[in-house]
Parts: C-alpha cells; structure tokens; sequence
C-alpha cells in the first residue's frame, strides 16, 4: 500500500512539473518554489482534513467533510481548531482546496489562489515563520502566479495547478513515518538541490551517509535533547537523526545562509512531524553571526551533525572573525586563502571547530569531511585532531567509497566525535572498498547496500576490530602515529611466508639485483640527459 501512495504522489509532483512546463516555467529559476509551495498546501489541506475527522466523528462518517463543516457555526469553528494539534495548520473555511475548485469560474482567479496562500501564512504565522539572523521572518508562500509573466495567462496557470491537487488525496498516508516522508521529500527536491550556483552550495547529504551517521550517534535511547546542524542545507542529516531519536523527543536547531535551503527545510519539517522546532530554523551566516545563544554565549548541543562547504571564497570575512571573543571558538586558526582561485579556500575546518566549542558537556557529533583531513601532517587540520585526541573526544571516523557524492570527486570521511569518550576505545573504519558504483547522470556514485550500512553500524557500535577493515586503537596509539586517523596506518602488515630452496632464494635474489641495476643504469642516463638540457638553456 505505501508503495502505492508513493507512485501516486510521486505522480502529482511530476504533474505539477508538467504544468510549469506548459507555461514556460520549465528549468525556470522559480520552478522550485512553485512546485514545494503548492505541493506544500495540498499537504497542509489534507492533514487538516485528516485531524477534524479524528476530532468529530460526524466528519469522520460524512460523505463530504467540506460540506459538513460549512454547517458548524463561527464558534464551533473556533472550537475545532482550538482542538487540533499544534503542528498542524490551521485553516479558515475560505482556505479550503474545494473552495478554490469551485471557484475557478470568478474573475481574477489568480489573486485569490494567491490571497489564500498568503491568508494561510499570515493566520499561521507563529509556527510556520523562519527567520534570517535579524529575526526577519520569510514567509511561507509567496504569490506563485507573478512569476507567470504574461498576466493574461495567471489565471489559467493557478487553475491548472488546483485541477491537478484535487485528483489526488494524503489523507490516508498521515498514518506513515519517515521513510515515506523522506522519499517523497527527496523526490520533490531532487531536481532543485543540485551542488552549484550561489556563493555557498547547497549539499545534498545522501541517505546512506545521513543514516550511518544518525545510528552511530544515536546508538542508545534518549529524550529531551537538542539537536543542531550550522550547515543545514535541506535538512536530511537532523531528520535521520530526528528520526533515530524520536520526532517527539528531541528539538531540533539549525542555521544555514541560504534562502533556499532554509524553505527546503521548513518543508521537510512539516512533513517529518517537527513542526515544533520550525522557530529554530534561521537563515544566516553561522561563522560570522552564529545565533542560537544563551545569553552572551553560544548555545550548546546535545547533538550535531553537519555536511559543511569544503571550500569557498570566505577571505573577506576573515578579519572579522579573527577577534578576541573568537579566538576559544577558532582555537586552531584560520586556513589560509590562496593567492588565486579564492573559492577553493579550505572553509570547512572553521565548521569543525565551532561544532567542537557548540557541543554540550557530553556532547556528541559527526560531521563529513574531505578524507584529506585526517593524515594532514600540518595546519589547522593538525592542530584540530590534537585537540580531539589530547581532551580525549574523539569517538572514531569512518572513511566512506569514493564518489559516495555523486556531486563531488572528493573522497570523504565521517569523523565522530563524543566528549564524553575519556577512556578512549577509538573506531577507525576503511569502508572505502564497499559499494557498487552506478552512472548518475554525468556522474559516477557509489550506492551502499542496506547490508553494507548495517555492517559500518554494527561493526562501529560494537567497537569490533576486522581485518583490512576496522582497529581499534587509544589515544596513545594515536599520539604514536602522529595524530592520524587513517585506519589503514594501523592495520597489521602481513608477510607471506613460504618454504623455497637455497638454489631458488639465490636466483630470486640475483634477479631482483639484475632489476635494481637496470633501474639504477636507467636513472643516471636520464640525469645526464636532464642535466644536458640544462646545460643548453644556461648558455
């Protein structure tokens, strides 16, 4: 039956693509918001069909529900919404999906699909609105039909928007949980999030990757915790993690610098039953202006998680940063910025490090980085893993396959972090041979097998060292390998042995001598050739 619902809604979606196709909006800059705004509203129409039947159960039994409900009066109205729970919208008569389908004929139908949606937004305002860092609050829907910019075919365009909501019902998905949700919400972006444009891009963490991190955080049960990510995106890392807590047992806190990922976000909220944590959603810069505090402090977490930019142009925020109240936050420094090609400046260390001072006293986190980090035998990636060694708050890290992002040659790790890790018992995992890869569109990916995410979640929570895959090691032996954190450093070299005769060591040997001199004659003819050439330059 779910699979059912899923191909039925996946086919609303692509019908709403459809109908942005037919009025030039097809690839539009602006697509996306049409397409999750009123993918957004069928939702929120449904949901609130869907709780007033559980409320009053002449609803439930009607043949029409909208019908019913136009009999109650203005107080029994007031009444039923007082009733719904609080993470559901709530919504006036007039804002009903069967009211704008049996409004079609009005003139300026446009104005009042627009009006609607903006009418919901404003009568939800106090849990529906994200934030930008100054408190601004970004609105739920904007007035879809402007970007239609022949006005003579608005209200054509909203009309066929409706026609295609009312073919279709959610009612009997609510009853789901995430892994519906997630699907759907990762099927309603995938077209919108690509890696690319803006300053900042926008990451999208696989769900291999944000489910691994997830169970290895979360590897007991908890409640009333706080969960964050500084580089939210659209959110999948702090719902895996929402969802191996539990939705109604954690609340969730988040800041990214683009609009777009924060709408994303607020959406994926919505579906993920954590309407609750929408008001700790902010948009803005976290390195220069993190926001969630308390007091004059930065807040701390419970939980973190974070896929931060690897590199970008952040020189002209340097200086800034570079103050006394941030030098416990950037304990290690800031990267340096290259002479040319400024963008490919190494930003993610300063995520590192202000997800180190954001974590509570026993705190835990896991974080994406580039594989590079955990071997770099200087910089502020050194001075990092010695912090995380030295007050003993390194949990482990699991190096994943290359191409796990299909956006990204990057080979990348996910290093864990646990402050309250004293005794050591450290995880270093290979995964880097698991996976099969597979075309995506120009690129390469590698995509896990449900059994393969099991054996790095159960391998790493059971702290098993395997051969050619796993050891585990304390903070001394790390000290000894000069603060790396490469699994393969630590694995045992194996040599074969086998019984031969004096006769075949011997020709063994001259063999390998006969080679090494070949080696050594080849060498010094290429010096005295280079050597020849710089003589002819010289003069």
């Amino acid at each position: 039956m779910v699979t059912d619902f899923t191909a039925q809604t996946k086919e609303l979606i692509d019908n709403l693509k459809g109908v942005c196709t037919s009025y030039g909006l097809g690839n539009d800059g602006n697509e996306f918001k049409i397409i999750t705004q009123v993918f957004l509203y069928k939702f929120m129409n449904d949901k609130f069909g869907y709780e007033v039947k559980q409320i009053d159960a002449k609803l439930r039994k009607a043949e029409s529900w909208e019908q019913e409900i136009a009999k109650y009066t203005e107080k029994e109205y007031a009444m039923l919404l007082n009733k719904m729970s609080a993470d559901s919208a709530k919504l006036k008569r007039v804002h009903y999906l069967s009211h704008l389908f049996n409004n079609q004929s009005q003139a300026e139908f446009a104005k009042l699909f627009d009006d609607t949606l903006r009418d919901i937004a404003i009568f939800n305002k106090d849990i529906f609105s994200v934030r930008t860092g100054t408190g601004e609050p970004i609105k739920l829907f904007d007035e879809l039909s402007q970007y239609i910019s022949d006005s003579s075919q608005r209200d054509n365009f909203c009309k066929a928007l409706v026609n295609q909501l009312v073919n279709s019902s959610f009612e009997k998905i609510f009853s789901q949980k995430f892994d519906f949700f997630s699907t759907i919400f990762e099927y309603l972006i995938k077209d919108y999030n690509k890696d690319g444009g803006g300053k900042y891009a926008e990451y999208y963490t696989p769900h291999a990757v944000s489910k691994i991190m997830a169970s290895i955080l979360v590897d007991k049960p908890v409640a009333n915790v706080t969960c964050y990510d500084p580089s939210a995106g659209s959110g999948t890392l702090l719902m895996n993690l929402a969802h191996a807590i539990g939705e109604d047992r954690c609340t969730i806190y988040s800041q990214d610098i683009s609009q777009k990922s924060s709408g994303m976000l607020r959406l994926n909220l919505i579906l993920n039953n954590l309407v609750h944590s929408i008001q700790n959603i902010i948009q803005g810069n976290t390195l220069l202006t993190p926001y969630h505090k308390a007091g004059d402090k930065l807040m701390t977490f419970d939980y973190i998680v974070s896929n931060p930019p690897f590199k970008l142009d952040f020189s002209d925020y340097i200086a800034d940063l570079d103050t006394k109240q941030n030098h416990e936050r950037f304990f290690a420094g800031f990267p340096n910025v290259p002479n040319k090609d400024k963008d490919k400046m190494a930003i993610y260390p300063l995520f590192i490090q202000h997800i180190m001072h954001s974590l509570s006293a026993k705190g835990k986190a896991a974080i994406v980085v580039p594989t590079g980090f955990i071997t770099a035998q200087s910089g502020i990636e050194k001075k990092i893993r010695e912090k995380l060694v030295d007050e003993k708050m390194l949990r482990g890290v699991v190096s994943m396959p290359s191409n796990i992002f299909a956006t990204t040659g990057t080979n990348v790790s996910i290093l864990f972090i646990d402050k309250d890790n004293k005794k050591g018992d450290i995880v270093l995992m290979d995964a880097s041979k698991l996976g099969k890869t597979v075309k995506d569109g120009k690129n390469q990916k590698t995509l896990l097998s449900e059994e393969e995410e099991q054996l790095i979640i159960e391998t790493f929570n059971k702290h098993e060292a395997k051969e050619d895959f796993t050891v585990v090691v304390s903070y001394d032996q790390i000290k000894e390998k000069n603060y790396s954190f490469s699994a393969g450093q630590y694995f045992d070299v194996k040599i074969e042995y086998i019984d031969i005769s004096t006769e075949v060591f011997a020709e063994k040997m001259e063999g390998l001598k006969a080679n090494l001199d070949s080696l050594f004659a080849e060498s010094k003819a290429l010096e005295r050739e280079i050597q020849k050439q710089l003589n002819g330059l010289t003069l």
